[in-house]
């Protein structure tokens, strides 16, 4: 019984985790959507750089590994450019640098950590149905 026990805190546990970590991803795409149309308050400036999560393991109570997020990290791609001469933000030739976040992307990479945390909400509530269906049967 100990053995059961101790498994299912550490898939809880795991899970939990990995609901943080998703949370915390779903915060920075949610910055990079808000910041996607942004410019520099300077000319010739660089605007808003896409942010990037990089996920680690890290050991959870119960002895499983779960996943953290460890830092944020700049994506380091090329940023857009128009031409807008009349753009404050605008270069000596005319050209303003845009930000490095696609949209679309970001929707895509939102609709994923909204699965994830879907799904690791679903193993805990799984596994409180199996913890009220075995009591259930231990009092029988």
């Amino acid at each position: 019984m100990a053995d059961i026990k101790s498994t299912g805190g550490s898939a809880q546990a795991i899970a939990v985790s990995a609901l943080r970590a998703n949370q915390a991803r779903m915060r920075i795409i949610a910055e990079n959507l808000a910041n996607a149309n942004s410019t520099s308050r300077t000319a010739g400036g660089d605007p808003y750089r896409r942010q990037a999560p990089v996920f680690q393991p890290t050991k959870v109570d119960g002895g499983g590994m779960g996943v953290k997020m460890a830092r944020v990290e700049p994506d380091k791609s090329d940023f857009k450019s128009d031409y807008e001469p009349g753009n404050p933000s605008a270069d000596a030739k005319g050209y303003v640098k845009l930000p490095n976040v696609d949209p679309l992307v970001e929707a895509l990479d939102m609709r994923e950590a909204q699965r994830a945390y879907e799904a690791n909400l679903n193993v805990i509530e799984t596994m409180r149905a199996m913890d009220m269906r075995t009591l259930d049967l231990l009092k029988r």
